[in-house]
């Protein structure tokens, strides 16, 4: 009976010191929370293919005088912009959409109202890589304005000058994309038609924006288009966008070359607040045989906006890159 006492305590001795030994390795037990992210974490991440961005600016001008023996005349200007972006890529495919839209007036105390800013702006244009930095591509683009333009700076009562779709250029071609990196875009199309349209009645005259008679709203040219968009960082917090294009129509006159750049030089302040000078110079000889320039500059309330994703061009353009 003693013995059996014994045996019994010497078992149960060792029951007690394996079970105080698994318990002193058992783990944390795991949270949902905590299985979630590891699953997470442990699963392939999604590729996203769509790169958006875009910019809305709002400025603002204005001046007040009363009693002021220097002279001056009440006025207040404003001038909305909005610039968007939208690329995708996957494998070889790039096609890149960009819209700019910009609409402002200043109004003057005893003349009224007049516009300081009018422009639409929409292009598109798709490629497939041959090569690290080259792609064969088609692309499209389409500029005209918002409301009508007069003789004397935009007096209704004035000689009308220009209005929606008066003119309305369209361009559609096909060539090569050069893609240095992401700051640098040139389009080429050796083979590019370029739509001229006046669809107010009022501006269809022969010799007006290259129509050839009265009554006629069509104008179809054959040449070589080009583009070249340069963004520059100049400082933290300071960028300039450059865009240039010229064309040459190959079946009359390609000498008379139609050429434009535009220039927009962002100076941020701080997230919302930013100062924005802009330039536009333009010529055409079927318009005015002479250069065409028009500059803005204002102070006023911007939003950036972006999805997180933006071209990671480095030795292939096919990848893609999250922001951390």
């Amino acid at each position: 009976m003693r013995n059996t006492f014994l045996i019994f305590l010497s078992n149960a001795a060792i029951v007690f010191c394996s079970a105080q030994k698994t318990v002193g390795v058992l783990k944390p037990k795991l949270t949902t929370k905590d299985s979630i992210a590891q699953l997470a974490d442990s699963l392939p991440k999604k590729e996203r293919h769509w790169s958006i961005s875009g910019q809305n600016s709002l400025t603002l001008n204005q001046a007040t005088f009363s009693n002021w023996i220097n002279g001056g005349a009440n006025n207040i200007a404003w001038i909305s912009r909005v610039n968007y972006n939208f690329t995708y890529q996957k494998d070889k495919n790039l096609w890149d959409n960009n819209i700019i839209l910009a609409y402002g007036q200043n109004s003057t105390q005893d003349i009224g109202k007049r516009k300081s800013q009018d422009m639409i702006n929409i292009t598109t244009n798709y490629g497939k890589q041959i090569s690290r930095h080259w792609f064969i591509s088609t692309g499209a683009g389409l500029s005209t304005q918002f409301a009508p333009g007069y003789e004397d700076a935009n007096n209704p009562k004035a000689k009308k000058l220009s209005n929606f779709m008066a003119p309305g250029y369209l361009n559609l071609g096909i060539g090569f994309t050069h893609m240095r990196n992401k700051d640098l875009v040139i389009i080429m199309n050796p083979a590019n038609a370029r739509l001229t349209m006046v669809l107010d009645k009022e501006l269809q005259v022969a010799n007006s924006y290259g129509l050839l008679n009265n009554g006629e709203s069509l104008l179809l040219q054959f040449g070589f288009y080009g583009s070249v968009a340069y963004n520059l960082k100049i400082m933290e917090s300071i960028t300039m966008v450059n865009k240039g294009t010229v064309f040459s129509n190959y079946l009359k006159n390609p000498e008379r070359l139609v050429l434009s750049y535009s220039a927009i030089i962002n100076l941020k302040v701080n997230k919302y607040i930013s100062s924005v000078v802009t330039l536009d110079l333009f010529y055409d000889h079927n318009q005015i045989q002479k250069t065409q320039l028009k500059q803005t500059l204002g102070v006023g309330l911007s939003y950036n906006f972006s999805n997180g994703v933006e071209r990671k061009v480095n030795e292939y353009l096919g990848s893609w890159l999250k922001k951390q």
